[in-house]
């Protein structure tokens, strides 16, 4: 087992057991019980895993699966998009959620704070494996990755790990006790990674098969910024829209 799969599994069970953690303290609406979230954690598991594969296939290697269509099967060959397990992970959600009834803000709410914690040790996973390791660099702290020669190199997993996962981790766990509505929390995700992963990857070496797609930035930066897009767009407009409808509808 490589570690990124070890990371994987460790990082579900923290999501899983953070969320139910916060069950039992009260953070949730009524209706939002432990055997919907049991169900719904082992489709989102489900989603993430197909999703992060298709995603890496389609956004970082379309034309060598193409040409390798069983290769996409073979997920210990490496090679998984986090953009993509986003993806499938929230259709996942959103067909058991509506499937169940359950409030999808409330329960997006409740799950997406613990995400990060999985980010985190993936990116340790990736550490460890010295696999997605960062540009030249000259600065004390430059590592030499077995697979990136005999070149110092920024260990850009170390700074994802620490702004994509512990970081937000803070920030999102905090600030789901003072959220001004429901649906908050999870654009806030969207709008601070995409942030927070857009800046680590001006130190990360981009996919050689790819190198920049649109100018300075890498497919990641590119993926990261639409996310930071879509999460302005539900905080700013679409939520609050939500929120006024119910309220004439009350009325």
């Amino acid at each position: 087992m490589r570690w990124y799969g070890l990371m994987y599994i460790l990082g579900f069970f923290a999501s899983y057991s953070l969320t139910v953690y916060q069950l039992r303290k009260g953070h949730s609406k009524p209706g939002i019980t432990k055997e919907a979230i049991d169900d719904l954690f082992f489709y989102l598991i489900v989603g993430l895993i197909v999703g992060a594969r298709l995603g890496y296939a389609i956004f970082y290697n379309l034309g060598f699966y193409i040409e390798n269509p069983l290769e996409v099967f073979m997920v210990w060959h490496g090679g998984m998009s986090f953009h993509g397990g986003l993806a499938g992970a929230f259709i996942a959600g959103v067909v058991v959620i509506v499937r169940k009834r359950l409030p999808f803000r409330a329960t997006a709410d409740l799950i997406i704070p613990t995400a990060p914690i999985g980010i985190c040790l993936g990116r340790l996973g990736n550490f460890i494996n010295g696999e997605l390791f960062g540009r030249p660099a000259s600065v004390p702290w430059a590592m030499i990755f077995p697979q990136g020669g005999a070149i110092p190199r920024h260990p850009s997993q170390l700074y994802e790990a620490f702004f994509e996962g512990l970081l937000l981790f803070v920030i999102l766990w905090f600030y789901k006790d003072k959220k001004k509505r429901n649906g908050d929390v999870f654009a806030m995700f969207l709008i601070l990674y995409g942030l927070f992963r857009t800046f680590c990857e001006f130190f990360r070496l981009p996919d050689t098969q790819l190198g920049y797609v649109l100018g300075p930035l890498s497919m990641g930066q590119v993926l990261s910024l639409i996310m930071v897009a879509i999460g302005l767009f539900l905080k700013l407009y679409l939520f609050p829209l939500l929120d006024r409808k119910s309220s004439v509808a009350r009325c």
